[in-house]
């Protein structure tokens, strides 16, 4: 959970302050600088360096029979090739499983942090995270759009909803451009952002409340602490589930968006 002194959770519940940390670096605290270098960042530069050291370390001196390191890469990168990339693009989703494979385990790393010993909080539970992710995601497969059908060719079958009548175009072209070109990567980073904040909320509900319980006076209330502790443990096992498949949803949809980029006729 969030660094809440115990001795003032029973007199400041958890809100959104929980999630904000001061800058490492005392200098920069009061400046524009300060939140570039808070536990949160740090945690997030961590966990690109846990995705790229993990690739390279495992694919650095591939077997033919796989070491459990590169059985384990090969089996992350499996499921993503196989299950999303394949399945949902088609016969072009191979190319694109190396970054999809890379989202996903950096959300996962990431969205671990919210469950590890005293990290305990999910980067993806601050919306600019997320939010940059998904930008990414939306440069790419409008790019690719661009690419296979022109500037031209990919903005009407982006906006023109084929098999309509010719008279309700002009009230279904402003909807499907905002909800296709402008709408998607919002809904992207949102769906993911909301899910590891909620998460986290409920955590620190059930972990500062029984702080709270413990510190009261009535010993009739007192017990009732542990009961909290005990949710916040069940929940923890919840938030675990949780996780995974907010990175494995956000892959899913971005191989989702990439497929209608390529498809012929949306």
């Amino acid at each position: 959970m969030s660094e809440v002194p115990t001795v003032l959770a029973a007199e400041f519940p958890p809100g959104v302050e929980s999630f904000d940390f001061p800058s490492l670096i005392p200098a920069l605290e009061g400046t524009a600088w300060a939140a570039a270098f808070t536990k949160v960042t740090l945690l997030v530069w961590i966990a690109a360096a846990i995705t790229v050291i993990f690739f390279l370390v495992t694919y650095r001196n591939p077997q033919l029979v796989p070491t459990k390191k590169q059985w384990l890469a090969e089996s992350v990168y499996g499921l993503v090739r196989d299950n999303i990339a394949k399945d949902i693009i088609g016969k072009e989703g191979a190319r694109f499983a190396p970054y999809l494979t890379t989202v996903f385990v950096f959300i996962l790393v990431n969205n671990l942090w919210g469950i590890f010993p005293f990290a305990q909080i999910p980067p993806m539970s601050h919306i600019a995270f997320p939010m940059v992710l998904a930008v990414f995601s939306w440069a790419l497969y409008i790019g690719v759009g661009i690419r296979k059908h022109g500037f031209l060719g990919y903005l009407k079958s982006s906006v023109w909803v084929s098999g309509a009548p010719l008279w309700v175009q002009p009230i279904l072209v402003p909807i499907e451009f905002f909800s296709n070109l402008l709408l998607r990567p919002v809904t992207l980073a949102v769906r993911l952002f909301a899910n590891m904040f909620a998460g986290h909320m409920i955590l620190l509900v059930f972990t500062l409340g029984g702080v709270a319980l413990f510190q009261a006076e009535s010993l009739f209330i007192k017990p009732v602490a542990f009961l909290s502790w005990g949710m916040a443990i069940v929940m923890t096992l919840f938030e675990l589930g949780i996780l995974a498949l907010q990175a494995y949803v956000f892959t899913l949809l971005t191989a989702t968006y990439l497929q209608g980029s390529l498809a012929e006729e949306h």
